[in-house]
């Protein structure tokens, strides 16, 4: 009995191991990427969640689910901490789901899955590194940015939409403001990443434009 309670220890101390070496492959990568959650977070969340499995099964025999599924309302809360508005975006949900995926990992390994951990791990890991270079393609050639342009005339509004269709960039206009000395136009831009800039170039030299920011 000795024996069998020794060696089911050590199943348990090499489970959380894996758990905490899992968690270091995921935390590298987003400390790598300077996320808002990096090395040590993904660890203990990978850890934890493994460790709290662990306990489910030993203390909830019953009802071993009630503890584990508690784990991902916790989680859930840790996410919503890193998730936080930009300028003109919200900034931190990718990191808040791959917190979300670590715990889902962490739990597998507790609960002796080990196989089906390691392929998830696989699997963040190709989400987040190699799928970044379809999301740059995707983003150099669709383009999606919110200008703000003082000009010093409202016939100039006009030149710049011709302008725009120049540069080949989708164009909308979500606002304006007008007074005395200038008018404000918020325009939602489309394009390839490489007609912004050219745009932006024209903007900077262009004595039309009173001020810009985007």
């Amino acid at each position: 009995m000795d024996f069998l309670k020794d060696h089911s220890v050590q199943n348990e101390l090499l489970l959380i191991f894996i758990s905490v070496i899992l968690g270091l492959f995921i935390g590298a990568e987003r400390e790598y990427r300077n996320k808002s959650a990096g090395l040590r977070t993904f660890i203990l969340v990978c850890f934890g969640s493994c460790l709290f499995t662990i306990l489910s099964i030993k203390i909830g025999v019953k009802d071993p689910d009630r503890l584990a599924a508690n784990i991902i309302t916790g989680i859930g809360f840790l996410g919503a901490g890193v998730i936080f508005k930009g300028d003109n975006k919200i900034d931190g949900i990718t990191t808040a789901t791959t917190i979300w995926a670590t715990a889902s990992i962490g739990m597998a390994v507790g609960s002796g899955y080990v196989y089906l951990s390691l392929l998830g791990t696989f699997l963040v890991l190709l989400i987040l590194s190699s799928l970044t270079y379809l999301q740059n393609f995707i983003d150099n050639n669709h383009k999606i940015r919110e200008y703000k342009i003082v000009l010093n005339n409202f016939e100039d509004v006009k030149y710049f939409e011709s302008e725009l269709e120049k540069y080949h960039l989708k164009f909308f206009v979500v606002r304006q403001k007008f007074s005395q000395e200038n008018i404000t136009t918020t325009w939602i831009l489309t394009g390839k990443h490489t007609n912004h800039n050219l745009f932006i170039q024209q903007l900077r030299n262009d004595e039309r434009v009173f001020a810009y920011e985007f």
